[in-house]
C-alpha cells in the first residue's frame, strides 16, 4: 500500500472497500499548488491502484475519496476533504485545528450527521514520496530475552537539559547517540532503549485550545513517519527519518538496541466528532471499529475516541507493513505495543490466536525482534495479563 517508487515511476495503492472513486491529487514541492488530479483504477478487492510514469522521490500528493456519506451506516466519505495517505513515509505541512478539516459542519443542529462542503486542501497535510532505504541489520546487536535491561526513555525529555550534550542537539534523535548519552546508558548496564512514541502524532484539540501540546506522543497519525518534533530540522520532511536512522546506527555501533513504543490501537482522528484527515475519509467503517447497534458511533476500547479495526485483513496488513518498515528501513529491534489487547480483538472479545498474532508469529522479519505487550485496554474485559501468545513479553502492573 501507499506510494512505491520504481525505476520507471511511482505506483500508488490505497485501500477502501466502500469508496466509489479515489482521485490522486499531485502538488508542487511546497504542497501549496495542485498540479494535476488523476483517477485511480479500481477497486480490485478493495484496493485502488495507479501508476505515474516518470514519477520521482519528492512528489507531493493527497487523496480525495468519493463514496456514500451515510453516518448511520458508518460511511463518512467527503470528496471536499483532501486526505493524507495512511502509508505516507514523509508528511508535508503543519496541521492546524480548523473547522474545514471536519467532514461535517461544526455547530450544525444535526452534528456529525451534517455534511460540510468546505475544501480543506490549502491547509491539509500531504504525503511526499520517499525512496526505500534498506537498513543493514548485520550491524544490529541481538540481546537474549533473559538478558534484556530495558531503559524507557523520552527522546526530548532525556536530553533537553542535559549539560553534556550540545544545545543544538538537545531534545532530538541525535542527542541519544551523543557520547555523553551512550556513556550514561552503559554505566547503567542498559542493553536496550525503549523509546516512548516517536511516530508522527497530532495534539488533541482540547490541548490545542489551551495552548498546550501532547508531549508524550500517544496520538498517532503517521505510522510510517518519525516525529519531526524530535528532529533538529522539524520543517524538513526528510530530516526526521535521516536523523532517526543515524541515531539507530550509532546506538547499534555501541551494542545498544532500540525498541519503540507503538500505538496501533487508535488514531489522531478521534471519535465520530473528530476531523476527516485520513483513515476516516478513506473508509471509516473498515479502518475503525463501529458499534454494531449504532454504526454512526466509533467503538471506544481505548479511551481515545476510536479503535483501529485490527481484525480487518487490510488493517492487519497495514500494521504488519508498518512494523516491517521500522525494522527493515529504520533498523529498530522490537516493539512495545500500547493497549495491546486491541490488536487481538475480534467480534468475540480478545483472542490470543487471532489472525494478527498468527501473522506476526509467521512473519520472517517480525518473528525475530522483541515483542512486548501492554496487556490491557479500556474494554470491559481489558485485563489480559498472561494471555499473550508465543514470544510476547508482557508488562506486569502487579510487579511494577
Amino acid at each position: 500500500m501507499g506510494a512505491t517508487l520504481r525505476d520507471d515511476g511511482i505506483n500508488f495503492a490505497v485501500f477502501s472497500r466502500h469508496a466509489h472513486r479515489i482521485e490522486l491529487c499531485l502538488y508542487d514541492d511546497t504542497g501549496t499548488r495542485e498540479l494535476e488530479r488523476l483517477p485511480l483504477h479500481g477497486p480490485y478487492d478493495g484496493v485502488f491502484h495507479g501508476f505515474m510514469p516518470g514519477g520521482k522521490a519528492g512528489q507531493v500528493y493527497g487523496l480525495r475519496a468519493h463514496g456514500p456519506f451515510e453516518p448511520e451506516r458508518g460511511h463518512r466519505f467527503n470528496p471536499h476533504k483532501l486526505l493524507l495517505d495512511p502509508c505516507a513515509r514523509e508528511i508535508v505541512g503543519q496541521f492546524e485545528w480548523r473547522a474545514e478539516h471536519h467532514g461535517y459542519q461544526l455547530g450544525h443542529p444535526h452534528g456529525s450527521f451534517s455534511f460540510d462542503t468546505t475544501d480543506n486542501a490549502a491547509s491539509a497535510l500531504k504525503a511526499r514520496v520517499a525512496a526505500s532505504q534498506p537498513y543493514d541489520r548485520h550491524q544490529a546487536p541481538r540481546t537474549e530475552t533473559g538478558k534484556l535491561v530495558l531503559y524507557e526513555v523520552h527522546v526530548k525529555g532525556f536530553s533537553k537539559t542535559h549539560p553534556d550534550i550540545p544545545p543544538a542537539l538537545r531534545g532530538t534523535y541525535g542527542a541519544l547517540a551523543h557520547p555523553a548519552a551512550i556513556a550514561h546508558f552503559k554505566a547503567l548496564g542498559v542493553t536496550t532503549l525503549s523509546l516512548l512514541p516517536v511516530h508522527y502524532a497530532l495534539d488533541e484539540p482540547g490541548l490545542h485550545d489551551k495552548g498546550l501540546v501532547n508531549y508524550w506522543g500517544y496520538n498517532t497519525l503517521g505510522f510510517f513517519c518519525p516525529s519531526p518534533r524530535l528532529s533538529s530540522q522539524p520543517h524538513d520532511p526528510s530530516a526526521a527519518a535521516r536523523e532517526f536512522r543515524g541515531m539507530v546506527e550509532a546506538l547499534h555501533a555501541q551494542g545498544l538496541e532500540v525498541v519503540l513504543d507503538v500505538v496501533y490501537n487508535h488514531t489522531a482522528e478521534g471519535s465520530e466528532q473528530g476531523p476527516t484527515i485520513s483513515f476516516r475519509g478513506l473508509d471509516h467503517a473498515n479502518w475503525y471499529r463501529v458499534l454494531q447497534d449504532d454504526r454512526s458511533r466509533c467503538e471506544n476500547l481505548t479511551g481515545c475516541g476510536n479503535t483501529l479495526n485490527a481484525a480487518h485483513p487490510q488493517v492487519t496488513q497495514f500494521v504488519l507493513d508498518s512494523l516491517r518498515f521500522w525494522v527493515q528501513e529504520m533498523g529498530v529491534d522490537g516493539f512495545r505495543f500500547d493497549l495491546a489487547p486491541v490488536l487481538g480483538r475480534t467480534g468475540h472479545g480478545f483472542d490470543p490466536h487471532c489472525a494478527f498474532f498468527s501473522a506476526l508469529r509467521q512473519d520472517p522479519v517480525l518473528n525475530t525482534v522483541h515483542l512486548i505487550a501492554e496487556p490491557w485496554d479500556a474494554a470491559h474485559d481489558g485485563y489480559q495479563v498472561g494471555r499473550f501468545p508465543g514470544r510476547f513479553l508482557e508488562w506486569n502492573d502487579k510487579f511494577r
